[in-house]
C-alpha cells in the first residue's frame, strides 16, 4: 500500500513539473512564468540557488513541482534540490515536516491551517528564504506568493510577510448541467466531461486546480444551482470522487448542487417535506453516502424556492427549515450548507428587490451553526451597477456568505472587456452602517463585524472549455481578481489588475499602466453605454443579449424591462422611496436617509430609488434627458477608445492574442453603439424630446432594433 502512495506522488509531481507551453493562447492563465527581466534575474538567481522542499504527501509534491516549474521558466534552469541549507537556498514546507524550519522557531500559530509567512533567514550562516506554514496547504500558498512576487519583478531582498485568508469558504459556483451546456456561460462547453468520468481525468483539471490554489479559492461547486438530482446518485458522485482526488492537493474541496426534491425524484418517497421524518432520514442516508465516496466533500449549495425551483415553501415551511434539515445530514461529517438568498415571490411584488429581505430577515438566529445564507451582491441579479443588498448587515445571527458573479451575463458576455474588479471592491467597500460608520460589507462578509465563526465568499465561474478557459483573454482578470478579493476583501482592484497584467501579458511599466488604466474604467463605461444613472434590467429577455428596453409582456412583470425603468412621458426610474416602495426602508437609518433623498443620492443610483422629470437637473447641469444621451455616448467614446490605446500596443506582446483581443474590441464597440442608439430611439419614443445639440441620432429606426432576435444567444436559461 505505502509503494502505491508513493508511486501516486511520484505520477503527480512528474505531472506538474512541466516545461512551459510556448504558445501564447491564453491556457497558461496568470502562471506563464516567462523569464524574468535582465533587471531581476541575477538577484533572483541568488537568492532561489536550491530548493529544499519535501514531497512525502501530494500537496507536498504539488508545491515542489510548482516551484520547479516557476523558477525554471523565471530563471532559465531548474534549482538543483537539496535537504540542506545553502546560501541562497528557498526552504518550503512545515514545522513538523522540515528539521530547518523547525529551528528557526517561528511564531505561525496565528496562521491557522491555510496562512503562510515568508521571511529572508539566516542558517548555518547561509542567508536563505523560508516559506513556511502549520499545514501543507498553507505553504503551497505561500510558495504561488512567492512565485507572484518574481513574475511582477518584485524585490526577494529581506522578505518579512505574513498572510493567512480573511474569508473561510472561498468558492467557485459553476453552472455547469450534466449534459455540458453552461448556464450563463460564455467559454463553451463545460470542463467537466461527465461521460469520461470518472476513468478519464483530463490533465486540464489538474491546471484548473493549480489556477484556483495559486489565488486561494479553496473550493468548488461542480453543477449548476438549477440543480439535477441525478448528480446525487452513484454514478454522479463516483465522478464527483474522482475530481476531488484531482483537487484535493491543491487545497480545493468539491461541493454539489442539491436538488431539494431528489428524494423524489430519486429516492421514491412521495413528498421532500424537511420536517418528514422519512426525507430527513433519506438526507442522512445521502450524505453518508457522499463521505463514504468523497471523505473531504464540502458540502451543498441550494437553490430554492425561486424561479420554479422546488423549495421547503412547497410544503409551508420555512428557508431555515430547509435548510437545517440539510445541515443536519451534513454536520457529522463537518460539511456546510450555502443556502442561496436569491428569492422572490410566485406572486407578483410591489418590488422585487424587496423580496429576499422580507423572507430571511424574520429568519435571523434560526439557521444551524453549518449554515450560510448566500446573497447576491445586489437585490434584483448581477446587473452592471446595483446597491448593496441590504440583508447585508441586517442578519447579525446569520453568517451571509457573499455571492458575485463573474461571467458577465449582463456585461456583455465573452467579447466586452469589461474588469469586475472596481464592481467587486465598490460593493464591498460600501458601509452598512449595521453597527454604526465603518460596518462595511466586506466587514460582515469576512465575519470581524458580527463575529462569524463560517465565512464565506462564492463567484459564479466563467470558466468553459474554450482553450483560453474564459471566452477571452481579459476575462481571465475577473476569476483572478475574485480569487485575490476572497482571500482578503481589502484589496485594491487597481493593483490586482496590475499584477494580473505583469503576469498575463507583460511587465514593462509604461505597457502595465496604459493597460491597467484601460481595464479601471471598463466596467464604468459599460455601465454609460447599457444603464446609466440607475437603470437596470435593460437586456433581451431570457439570453440578456444587447439591449431591450421595451421587453413587457409576458407571465410575470417582473422579467421585463418595464417593470424596472417606468419611463412615461412625465418621467422615468423607480420610486424606491417612502412614497413608492419604500424598498429604501430596508437599509439602516443613514443609508436609507442618503438613498431616499433627491439631495443626497448618489447619482450612480438615481434611478434606481427616484422616479424623476426628465428635465430634472443633474450634477453636471445638464437636465436628465441629456445627461442620459450624454453618458450613453461617452460609454461608446470609452470603448473607441480602448480600441485604439489597444491598436497602439501592437507588437508589445505576442500577436495571437493581442489579434484576438482587437477583434473583441471591434465587437464591443459595435454593440456598445447599438445598445446606445436602441436605448436612446427607446426613451426618445417615450419622453418625445428632441436630441441635444451635437449628438448624433440613431441611425435606425426603433422598429428595427426592437425586429431583432437572438434564439441562439450562447449562455441562455433552459
Amino acid at each position: 500500500m505505502l509503494g502505491v502512495m508513493w508511486l501516486a506522488i511520484a505520477c503527480l509531481a512528474s505531472t506538474l513539473y512541466m516545461p512551459a507551453a510556448s504558445a501564447e493562447d491564453g491556457y497558461e492563465l496568470w502562471l506563464r512564468y516567462r523569464p524574468a527581466g535582465d533587471a531581476h534575474v541575477d538577484a533572483y538567481r541568488m537568492r532561489a540557488s536550491r530548493l529544499v522542499a519535501a514531497a512525502a504527501t501530494p500537496t507536498q509534491a504539488a508545491t515542489r513541482a510548482e516551484l520547479l516549474r516557476g523558477l525554471e521558466g523565471l530563471l532559465g534552469a531548474p534549482p538543483p534540490l537539496s535537504e540542506a541549507a545553502a546560501e541562497g537556498a528557498v526552504i518550503v514546507g512545515t514545522p513538523s515536516a522540515s528539521p530547518l524550519i523547525a529551528r528557526l522557531g517561528l511564531e505561525t500559530g496565528d496562521l491557522g491551517r491555510e496562512g503562510y509567512l515568508i521571511r529572508s533567514a539566516v542558517i548555518d550562516g547561509h542567508a536563505v528564504t523560508v516559506i513556511a506554514a502549520n499545514e501543507d496547504i498553507g505553504a503551497l500558498y505561500g510558495a504561488f506568493h512567492f512565485l507572484r512576487l518574481l513574475q511582477t519583478g518584485q524585490s526577494i531582498e529581506r522578505l518579512d510577510l505574513r498572510e493567512a485568508p480573511r474569508v473561510k469558504l472561498r468558492v467557485l459556483n459553476h453552472w455547469d448541467n450534466l449534459d455540458g451546456h453552461v448556464e450563463r456561460g460564455y467559454a463553451g462547453a463545460s470542463i467537466w466531461d461527465w461521460h469520461k468520468l470518472p476513468d478519464w481525468r483530463d490533465p486540464r483539471y489538474t491546471d484548473y486546480a493549480r489556477a484556483n490554489a495559486s489565488i486561494g479559492i479553496n473550493g468548488t461547486v461542480l453543477n449548476n444551482v438549477n440543480a439535477d438530482a441525478l448528480v446525487l446518485t452513484p454514478m454522479y458522485l463516483e465522478k464527483a470522487a474522482a475530481l476531488a482526488d484531482v483537487f484535493r492537493p491543491f487545497g480545493v474541496r468539491v461541493y454539489l448542487s442539491a436538488r431539494f426534491s431528489a428524494p423524489i425524484e430519486i429516492g421514491g418517497l412521495e413528498t421532500a417535506d424537511p420536517l418528514d421524518p422519512q426525507v430527513r432520514r433519506w438526507w442522512r442516508d445521502k450524505a453518508d453516502e457522499i463521505y463514504r465516496t468523497i471523505p473531504d466533500f464540502g458540502g451543498f449549495l441550494v437553490k430554492a424556492n425561486s424561479e420554479g425551483q422546488p423549495g421547503p415553501q412547497d410544503y409551508g415551511r420555512s428557508h431555515a427549515d430547509g435548510a437545517n434539515m440539510l445541515a443536519e445530514a451534513l454536520a457529522p461529517h463537518g460539511g456546510t450548507v450555502m443556502w442561496r438568498a436569491f428569492v422572490y415571490s410566485d406572486e407578483e411584488p410591489d418590488d422585487r428587490a424587496k423580496q429576499a429581505y422580507n423572507e430571511f430577515v424574520p429568519l435571523d438566529g434560526e439557521f444551524r451553526d453549518n449554515v450560510l445564507v448566500q446573497v447576491k451582491n445586489g437585490a434584483i441579479d448581477f446587473q452592471p451597477r446595483e446597491p448593496f443588498h441590504p440583508l447585508f448587515g441586517a442578519m447579525p445571527d446569520t453568517p451571509l456568505m457573499m455571492e458575485f458573479q463573474i461571467t458577465k451575463e449582463y456585461l456583455g458576455f465573452a467579447t466586452h472587456l469589461v474588469y469586475l474588479g472596481p464592481m467587486y471592491e465598490e460593493v464591498l467597500a460600501a458601509d452598512t452602517y449595521a453597527a454604526g460608520e465603518g460596518s462595511t460589507v466586506a466587514k460582515v462578509v469576512d465575519g470581524s463585524l458580527h463575529g462569524y465563526a463560517v465565512t464565506g465568499m462564492a463567484g459564479v465561474a466563467n470558466i468553459g472549455a474554450d482553450r483560453n478557459w474564459s471566452g477571452s483573454h481579459f476575462d481571465q482578470a475577473n476569476w483572478y481578481a475574485y480569487g485575490r478579493l476572497a482571500w482578503d476583501p481589502r484589496l485594491s482592484s487597481r493593483s490586482i489588475a496590475e499584477e494580473w497584467v505583469r503576469m498575463t501579458f507583460a511587465g514593462d511599466d509604461a505597457f502595465v499602466a496604459t493597460v491597467v488604466d484601460m481595464m479601471m474604467g471598463s466596467r464604468e463605461a459599460a455601465v454609460d453605454y447599457m444603464t446609466p444613472l440607475g437603470l437596470h434590467h435593460l437586456m433581451g429577455r431570457d439570453h440578456h443579449y444587447g439591449p431591450g428596453p421595451w421587453v413587457e409582456g409576458g407571465p410575470r412583470a417582473d422579467w421585463t424591462s418595464v417593470y424596472y425603468h417606468r419611463a412615461t412621458r412625465a418621467g422615468i426610474g423607480f420610486d424606491r422611496t417612502a412614497s413608492g416602495s419604500n424598498a429604501v426602508a430596508q437599509y439602516a437609518p443613514p443609508v436609507a436617509r442618503e438613498f431616499g433623498d433627491l439631495e443626497t443620492v448618489p447619482e450612480a443610483f438615481l434611478l434606481w430609488f427616484h422616479h424623476v422629470p426628465w428635465d430634472y437637473r443633474t450634477q453636471s447641469g445638464r437636465p436628465l434627458w441629456e445627461e442620459l444621451v450624454h453618458r450613453y455616448t461617452r460609454g461608446v467614446d470609452y470603448v473607441r477608445g480602448m480600441r485604439e490605446t489597444w491598436n497602439g500596443l501592437e507588437g508589445d506582446i505576442d500577436a495571437e492574442r493581442h489579434a484576438q483581443v482587437a477583434a473583441f474590441l471591434a465587437i464591443q464597440e459595435k454593440e456598445a453603439q447599438w445598445w446606445r442608439d436602441a436605448s436612446i430611439a427607446y426613451f426618445q419614443s417615450i419622453s418625445g424630446l428632441p436630441l441635444p445639440d451635437g449628438y448624433a441620432p440613431p441611425p435606425r429606426s426603433l422598429q428595427y432594433y426592437q425586429s431583432l432576435e437572438f434564439p441562439h444567444a450562447p449562455g441562455s436559461g433552459r
